[in-house]
């Protein structure tokens, strides 16, 4: 089999070539990967391990793109993760994510009659998760979003939007699938990001105290790299015209302040975060993934 991947070039892409180069996809019979990226030559010299004849390389922009190459598993995972451009125009964002979904269904209803599509939307959708619901799951209704921050309702609305686009994919007789995403760590997670696991791991690989900022509790759940593309592979396989939507994570929370505690005591550093933690006050981010779980265990 051949597995398009859109976006190659951030964690879910690199993750994807690093489970293949390892061979960890074999039973999957993936033989070769087709990488779209816009900036092809600077990203292989900055990760000149992915330089493979297994890999080839499509440079363009999925907005503005014309044509692909046939593939048996199309990934769809182009979206900018780096919350500064989201800050300083998160609109602009929003709508480079719906560009990408639409600009590729032009051409998936080309190319990709036969295809097997996933498209990597985030759990961002749901809105914010209600304190007295422990994990979210996919039949939950989406929340209200017009107080959050500008970067996070943009975000929300762009994958919202482009959910729906992939839906009517469905509606036109192509198999696609959603993989509502959540939280993830593994060896390309960025490290000078916003991802709190990234940025804990820096600190304390250079000697440095972790610093938490937040001063109120924070609980999430961490998938590692290995599964989450275990995770996109067996969704494509079970996309289909009705269009299943899965929660892809880990459904085992931890407090942000327990992570770091446990990084810095493996690393041999201190934790710093404020004096006043308000515990009363809860951002939580976990999903319930028992609907994955049963399609990895029957498939």
């Amino acid at each position: 089999m051949i597995i398009l991947i859109l976006g190659g070039t951030g964690f879910f892409g690199k993750s994807i070539m690093d489970s293949f180069l390892k061979e960890k996809l074999k039973k999957f019979k993936i033989e070769k990967l087709f990488v779209l990226a816009r900036n092809t030559d600077k990203f292989l010299n900055e990760f000149p391990e992915f330089k493979s004849k297994k890999i080839e390389f499509i440079k363009g922009d999925l907005k503005k793109i014309e044509k692909l190459p046939f593939a048996d598993i199309v990934i769809h995972a182009a979206t900018s993760a780096n919350q500064t451009h989201y800050k300083l125009n998160s609109s602009i964002e929003r709508l480079n994510i719906e560009k990408g979904a639409s600009n590729y269904i032009k051409i998936a209803k080309k190319i990709h009659k036969k295809s097997k599509i996933v498209y990597c939307s985030s759990g961002a959708v749901y809105g914010k998760q209600p304190n007295e619901i422990d994990k979210i799951d996919e039949d939950f209704p989406f929340q209200k979003i017009n107080k959050l921050t500008p970067e996070k309702r943009d975000y929300a609305i762009g994958k919202r939007n482009a959910e729906e686009q992939i839906k009517e994919l469905g509606n036109s007789g192509f198999n696609v699938a959603i993989a509502r995403c959540f939280t993830f760590y593994g060896d390309y997670l960025p490290k000078d990001g916003h991802f709190a696991y990234g940025n804990f791991l820096n600190s304390a690989e250079q000697g440095k105290d972790i610093r938490i900022n937040a001063t109120h509790e924070v609980i999430r759940s961490y998938m590692h790299a290995d599964e989450l593309v275990e995770s996109l592979i067996k969704i494509a396989l079970s996309a289909n015209s009705n269009c299943p939507v899965y929660n892809v994570g880990s459904d085992k929370e931890i407090s942000i302040f327990d992570l770091a505690n446990q990084i810095a005591s493996n690393c041999n550093v201190r934790v710093t975060k404020p004096k006043n933690i308000d515990l009363k006050k809860i951002d939580l981010y976990v999903p319930n993934t028992d609907k994955l779980k049963r399609l990895l265990n029957n498939s």
